[in-house]
């Protein structure tokens, strides 16, 4: 692995000011909106993933978090295996490289098979991402996949197991002096200055169509978890929780879950931590606000500090509300979640973590609309990312 640290990237973002935390338990969008007439989710990332190794990932009934919470039933998508990795985010970046190199190519037929594609590309361009951690990863495997390589920018202070992952993919790993923001855009400089291709679901000027392809290709995700409950007569649930972070994987999840043939049946709920709640505080302002200084969680792949103008307009309109999720919380709900034999991350235990709080507060069960008759879906988005920490958090090895 090459290592090195570099100088804190521009924070200047105008129109952008900035905002603090917001800690409230639970914030209820004042703008939400039961259905989203223009929402479509794609349909032809379901098949494009059907690469080698892929199978969707299990959906787990969890029928101890259900009785502790009170609830008819609860769910959750296990994304800790996803494609030969720990966490869903290559669903996002395969998609989105192999849709983007095509039409650089001028042959948009190769964006539907890898070894094609790769034989055209011929080794470049180098792709480059910020990240917490797995995002980073995904770009890294993709780039693998297609030949390329692949240099990927973290902000100072990650895990090493995340750093080491990264590396061992193949990619360059470099840490920024900075927030994740600061990583995303060091990541943009690098990329004008180099000529490679910057794959972020951070928006950024002139990236936009990237970010709105790596959404795109996380709609399998959603239509997996669809045909897993009409498979059991359970479709639609009443109640999804979903991790926000610059609200990619949200944006997602309320064009599939508030789409017009639904109905207004699934409210959706995002999930942040508590310093790090970029779109809370941007529901409360009504506009992309930054937060102050760095964010710290120890769900790292939730500590962003801005949310993404592509996502945006999505999830002010389709998020039901926001909750906020201490540190504490997500280390109980690790042991909850590994006691049904899920082994899920410091961030993907964060919507089991804030279930459990909720449930546990008779106004705030009232406010987010839990009975007895409820039916649940939890994302976790990650597995054992940073293995030792999980085990010392869990007791045991994951």
């Amino acid at each position: 692995m090459h290592a090195s640290k570099v100088g804190r990237a521009s924070r200047a973002r105008a129109a952008i000011r900035s905002r603090t935390l917001v800690t409230v338990p639970l914030l209820i969008n004042p703008r939400a909106e039961a259905t989203l007439d223009d929402a479509a989710p794609s349909r032809a990332p379901l098949p494009f993933h059907r690469l080698p190794g892929y199978a969707p990932t299990p959906l787990r009934e969890l029928p101890a978090l259900a009785a502790r919470c009170g609830v008819a039933r609860v769910w959750l998508k296990d994304e800790s295996a996803r494609l030969g990795l720990p966490a869903f985010k290559i669903l996002g970046a395969s998609w989105a490289a192999a849709q983007t190199l095509a039409a650089r190519l001028g042959a948009p037929e190769l964006a539907q098979d890898f070894a094609a594609l790769r034989a055209r590309l011929d080794g470049a361009p180098t792709l480059v991402a910020a990240t917490d951690g797995n995002h980073g990863r995904a770009v890294a495997r993709v780039a693998a996949l297609l030949g390329l390589p692949a240099r990927i920018f973290l902000p100072a202070g990650a895990a090493p197991a995340r750093i080491a992952a990264i590396a061992g993919e193949g990619a360059i790993v470099e840490e920024v002096d900075g927030t994740y923001d600061d990583a995303v855009a060091h990541a943009a400089g690098v990329t004008r200055e180099t000529g490679g291709l910057l794959l972020q679901d951070s928006s950024l000027p002139g990236h936009e169509r990237i970010s709105e392809l790596v959404v795109e290709g996380y709609a399998t995700l959603f239509w997996e978890i669809e045909e897993q409950l009409r498979a059991i007569g359970e479709w639609p649930p009443d109640l999804l929780l979903v991790q926000v972070g610059v609200g990619a994987l949200a944006q997602a999840a309320v064009v599939a879950m508030k789409r017009r043939e639904l109905r207004g049946a699934v409210r959706v709920v995002g999930v942040e931590p508590v310093d790090a709640a970029c779109v809370a505080a941007a529901i409360e302002a009504g506009e992309i606000v930054t937060l102050p200084g760095r964010q710290h969680s120890l769900m790292a792949g939730l500590n962003c500090g801005t949310a993404s103008t592509v996502s945006w307009p999505w999830v002010s309109r389709g998020l039901d509300g926001i909750v906020t999720v201490p540190d504490e919380g997500a280390v109980e709900a690790m042991r909850a979640l590994a006691a049904e034999g899920v082994v899920a991350g410091e961030t993907g235990a964060a919507g089991a973590a804030r279930l459990l709080e909720l449930a546990a507060d008779d106004g705030l069960r009232a406010a987010a609309g839990l009975a007895a008759t409820t039916r649940v879906v939890l994302l976790s988005t990650e597995g054992a990312t940073d293995p030792a920490n999980w085990e010392r958090i869990v007791g045991r090895a994951p």
